[in-house]
């Protein structure tokens, strides 16, 4: 086996940052031991007596064991949801996942500098307390629980598409640079333009300090990317719109937060698209796999447009105290908040009346309430949708029942409620 060949093995395996924890753990336990013997360090109000001493140690000993085969199988779940739903080859990186190797090395170590302090622990003959190796061990599993609780909350995120998608990423952009380092002779920048300092989706942005920046030093700012984006690293990330000379770059950035995904902080669009996901996923096996779910899901997408109808919507202008424009940010509108609702689930259960109905019943809805400049996206949509559920529809009786608006999809239509006087 060559050396680069162990090295690669050392690196990506799991057990190797464990293994030296554990080894670490043990000379921890000779040298706390060989400094105090007999417990003249530390007092035995800390350490406790010989009986106390070695039920704790017990306890903690035990109590590791159980961490650590609670990790290894939340390693091991989260192994299995990510073949089941990405991709087996990302198996990889998450075996190789560093802290995930630390939370077990740390808890397998506690335990190993646990059973030894208790190996020198004697009640008899004269008690013998090595009264550091207790507090240490105590310190340790002190740690222990804080990284238990750290670590349930890492794994949680890890579990989310973002972050294996993130991972896989950056180990990408890490042989990329190992293997083609970027040219040093490359060209320089434009002054105009701000680049941005690490990839990531804009989910807050901080309107009020760039107005303030923008106007200290004379200029417009214009964001090139819009709430809920995804900017790559050194991407262009704000266009200077006069002389830049004056204007604070690095702060003009910090002004401008991203992370690994969405949030619902200023996006909006980012919580209608959670909604319509579930919608569709519930419809992507079929449109009769479970259609009452998808109804459910544009429930709660009719209640969020009903709001929105109504109200102004900033056009993506902000003007400093004199009312000259100094931040412009691309916003989306009411059109694009309607093709987000409407188009995935018109286009994934067009085929389902009960989705069809109750997508009917919302456009018809909220026509009766929007304003006269924000009904032609309505109209169209409703337009779509009669044509995709004429298509699919296998009866003329199917064909005249979808055009019905129903708030339940199937079961609140005039036509199934209503009794003569």
């Amino acid at each position: 086996m060559s050396w680069f060949h162990l090295k690669h093995d050392l690196k990506t395996s799991l057990w190797v940052v464990p293994l030296l924890f554990m080894v670490a753990a043990a000379g921890l336990n000779l040298l706390t031991v060989q400094l105090d013997p007999r417990g003249e360090l530390v007092p035995q109000s800390i350490s406790g007596d010989a009986s106390a001493a070695s039920q704790m140690l017990y306890l903690i000993a035990f109590s590791m064991l159980t961490l650590t085969g609670l990790v290894l199988s939340l390693v091991v779940v989260v192994v299995q949801l990510a073949m089941g739903s990405f991709s087996p080859r990302i198996v990889r990186q998450i075996l190789q996942d560093r802290p995930s190797q630390c939370a077990i090395g740390l808890f397998a170590g506690t335990f190993i500098h646990a059973i030894l302090t208790m190996r020198v622990v004697r009640s008899d003959r004269g008690p013998v307390v090595p009264g550091l190796a207790v507090l240490v061990t105590i310190g340790l599993g002190m740690a222990c629980m804080i990284t238990l609780v750290w670590y349930i909350n890492y794994i949680g995120q890890s579990l989310r598409a973002a972050a294996l998608v993130g991972w896989v990423a950056k180990d990408t952009i890490r042989s990329l640079d190992r293997n083609y380092p970027p040219d040093p002779d490359a060209e320089t920048d434009d002054p105009q333009v701000i680049p941005a300092p690490r990839g990531g989706v804009i989910f807050a942005i901080d309107h009020d300090r760039l107005v303030q920046l923008a106007r200290r030093a004379g200029v417009r700012l214009e964001l090139l990317w819009s709430t809920g984006d995804y900017v790559p690293e050194g991407g262009d990330l704000v266009r200077i719109h006069g002389d830049p000379a004056g204007v604070a770059r690095s702060a003009v950035a910090r002004c401008i937060n991203v992370g690994p995904e969405r949030t619902l902080n200023q996006d909006v669009a980012y919580g209608l698209r959670m909604l319509v996901d579930i919608g569709a996923r519930t419809l992507s096996a079929g449109p009769f796999e479970d259609p009452t779910t998808a109804v459910q899901a544009i429930d709660r997408i009719h209640e969020v447009l009903r709001r929105i109808v109504q109200r102004p919507l900033h056009d993506g202008r902000y003007l400093d105290d004199d009312g000259e424009v100094r931040l412009v940010v691309p916003t989306i509108q009411w059109p694009g908040y309607v093709r987000i609702a409407f188009d995935e689930l018109r286009q994934a259960g067009a085929a389902s009346p009960q989705v069809v109905r109750r997508l009917r019943a919302a456009l018809d809805d909220l026509l009766t309430i929007a304003p006269e400049d924000r009904r032609p996206p309505l109209v169209q949509q409703l337009e779509l949708l009669d044509q995709l559920s004429q298509r699919d529809a296998q009866t003329g009786f199917d064909a005249e029942a979808v055009k019905v608006p129903d708030r339940s999809g199937i079961g609140s239509a005039d036509e199934l409620t209503r009794t003569d006087p």
